[in-house]
């Protein structure tokens, strides 16, 4: 990773930045038909020793709020004092979208398909377009944090295109336990940073509109490895990481009919091809559709809302080559977020 001049001064808008120096800035997104400005807040901290600059943004989907709580805990760990090189910390990147609640802006268009953006086009290509010139462009790497869409569920995991051994190291270093190997998609904003050569992780876990304590934890503590792993946080004496598993594949089981779901299956659950998941009937019960998995593997996504049209998706599951060692080391994350106590996290701090 070849890293920018950490010795530059940074500058954000109308901000500059020396190293050492901590600052919060607004970056104006645009002006509201109330004559309103609306502004995307950030948090620039940069460290008095070099190193590498990253950024670490949520809610790129309005409603998925977990990753705001990630970058509050992160900027509020007090390590932060040794830190070397740059972090840039974006908590909400859909400013409208968060206040409407909502995953997409105001065009009705998804921001995450709107990268690079454009200065003179929709609210999503301006927003993509400011974000990309004011953060991704000024940093080497990044971290993107993100749930399930709503009504929907995510186990932790990482995606990321792992052709890239840098992206591979970061994302093994994050501990998730579960890393997808995903495919880039047009207008992505990993899709971007991968066309420029900038490694990047996508963080899924929870569900929309809800807080989840154990993935906010898990979250926090996968951007701290990581900047442990670029070397701007020093390297931390602990017990044994969580070990990764990598699925290069996954499919989402639909509904073959419209009803009401009872699901037997939960996240994490190991199942084999044929395995029995839930059901689908009428309000009454006089028709009944059993659903089974078409495949063995995990389930590392289902919904949480029982009604259903025919189609929709129900049970999302991946495949793992080592499926011993995923199952492994999802129950090891089970067993570890089992035992944390303190909402803060004394652990890691």
């Amino acid at each position: 990773m070849k890293e920018k001049n950490q010795n530059d001064m940074l500058t954000f808008g109308e901000h500059v930045i020396a190293p050492g120096e901590r600052k919060s800035i607004e970056l104006p997104v645009t002006d509201l038909y109330t004559h309103t400005t609306l502004t995307m807040p950030i948090q620039v901290i940069r460290g008095k020793r070099p190193g590498p600059i990253l950024f670490v943004s949520a809610a790129i989907h309005g409603d998925e709020i977990n990753g705001i709580e990630i970058v509050r805990r992160v900027l509020d760990y007090k390590g932060l004092e040794k830190l070397r090189g740059t972090l840039i910390a974006v908590p909400i990147v859909n400013v409208q979208g968060f206040l409407a609640q909502t995953r997409y802006t105001p065009d009705r268009r998804d921001l995450n398909r709107s990268f690079p953006g454009n200065s003179k086009g929709s609210v999503a290509g301006r927003l993509a377009h400011l974000f990309v010139e004011e953060i991704v462009s000024k940093s080497d790497c990044g971290i993107d944090l993100h749930t399930a869409a709503i009504h929907r569920d995510n186990l932790p995991q990482i995606r990321a295109k792992l052709d890239n051994p840098e992206t591979q190291a970061l994302a093994e270093a994050f501990g998730a336990a579960v890393i997808m190997n995903a495919n880039l998609r047009d207008g992505s904003l990993r899709h971007y940073a991968a066309e420029n050569g900038i490694p990047m992780l996508l963080f899924e876990a929870g569900e929309a509109l809800r807080f989840d304590e154990s993935c906010i934890r898990i979250g926090m503590r996968g951007v701290l490895n990581v900047m442990r792993q670029l070397g701007m946080l020093p390297k931390k004496k602990s017990k044994k990481q969580i070990s990764s598993v990598i699925a290069h594949s996954s499919h989402w089981v639909r509904a073959q009919s419209s009803g009401i779901l009872r699901a037997k299956a939960e996240l994490g659950t190991h199942v084999k091809k044929g395995q029995f998941l839930g059901t689908i009937s009428d309000p009454f019960g006089m028709q009944e559709e059993t659903i089974s998995s078409p495949y063995r593997g995990i389930i590392i996504g289902c919904t949480n809302l029982p009604l259903l049209h025919e189609g929709d998706a129900v049970f999302h599951i991946a495949h793992f080559d080592d499926e011993h060692g995923a199952i492994e080391s999802i129950e090891a994350l089970h067993t570890e977020t089992a035992e944390w106590e303190n909402p803060m996290w004394a652990e890691v701090n």
